[in-house]
């Protein structure tokens, strides 16, 4: 059934919907990793840090839950099960890994629907966050790559991490000690997933001529990428909290030199650095060392290198 009604989705991109489709191509864009990255960086250093860590916590927790289905499940892409569909080819390239449940879609909801949750914001507002997260799951299934169960169940799962996120950090607020506590816990998991990314058998399916349909370890790398931010995340966010400690309660001129500054150093690092780490470190490992120095730089070593070149004023809670 899933297929059919992708099969239906295609006949009707390749007819009458044609004009939808650079417009839902573009939508899957507010659901990549890139995106989010940096945006979330953003709204960390220089808008809202509470907000930001919210949503930052949240962003790896649905990786890690992303990560954790996908690798357990392992359920090929729509256009490897049937030969019929053929998928958009902007979208296929950036469809890496299995595809239940789909990644865009999760990072959608985390972003989106998690702000959604946050009763602050204007209703109209936070209806137009979930109208997003409908577009960004509706194109992945309009432009081929995933199958309507990989969106839903991606949707639904990550409401739910992201209202249990929601619970952890305003318990967090009240006991603000707990913190290293939960760091642990969470960087324990992160070690768990990755090591049963790395140790668990992956299905081995073979074309007529024998040639290995996919290769299960390299469908693991986007786990291996998730288990990098997740260590990077909770480690860097424990350390900002105990040792920095700085504050998005800055005049508006302060804000744009943090934006342009932070988001400089950081394409260097992600464009320039990592590249290079990664071909000095293939495998598994690289894959973790690089998205583990992207992350810390969010969330640690751009706010302590703070301290340093902003006012002393400038810094605090």
């Amino acid at each position: 059934m899933d297929i059919s009604i992708l099969l239906s989705l295609q006949s009707f991109r390749n007819g009458a919907g044609a004009c939808l489709t650079d417009f839902l191509d573009q939508m899957t864009f507010f659901g990549e990793n890139s995106f989010i990255a940096i945006a979330l960086a953003l709204l960390y250093w220089c808008v809202n840090k509470e907000l930001g860590v919210y949503l930052l916590m949240g962003y790896c927790g649905n990786r890690f839950v992303n990560s954790l289905l996908k690798v357990t499940f392992c359920v090929y892409r729509p256009w490897i099960r049937s030969a019929a569909i053929i998928p958009y080819a902007d979208a296929q390239a950036s469809a890496t890994g299995y595809s239940f449940p789909s990644g865009h879609t999760a990072n959608a909801t985390t972003v989106y629907g998690g702000s959604a949750l946050r009763r602050e914001f204007p209703r109209m507002l936070r209806v137009l966050f979930f109208v997003i997260v409908a577009l960004v799951a509706l194109s992945r299934m309009f432009l081929g790559v995933h199958t309507p169960q990989d969106v839903l169940v991606s949707f639904g799962v990550g409401i739910a991490v992201m209202w249990g996120v929601l619970k952890l950090t305003q318990w967090l607020q009240r006991r603000p000690e707990k913190d290293v506590t939960v760091a642990v816990i969470a960087v324990a998991l992160f070690i768990l997933l990755g090591l049963y990314a790395a140790f668990k058998s992956y299905p081995e399916d073979y074309d007529s001529q024998g040639k290995l349909i996919v290769d299960g370890a390299k469908m693991a790398n986007d786990t291996f990428k998730g288990v990098g931010w997740g260590l990077a995340f909770f480690l860097g966010w424990a350390l900002e909290r105990r040792f920095v400690r700085f504050s998005t309660e800055i005049a508006w001129t302060q804000k744009i030199a943090r934006c342009v500054t932070g988001a400089l150093g950081y394409y260097a690092i992600v464009l320039i650095l990592l590249p290079i780490l990664k071909s000095a470190v293939p495998g598994y490992w690289g894959t973790i060392l690089t998205c583990f120095i992207q992350m810390f730089y969010v969330t640690y070593l751009f706010p302590a290198s703070l301290k340093y070149w902003e006012k002393p004023n400038a810094t605090g809670r």
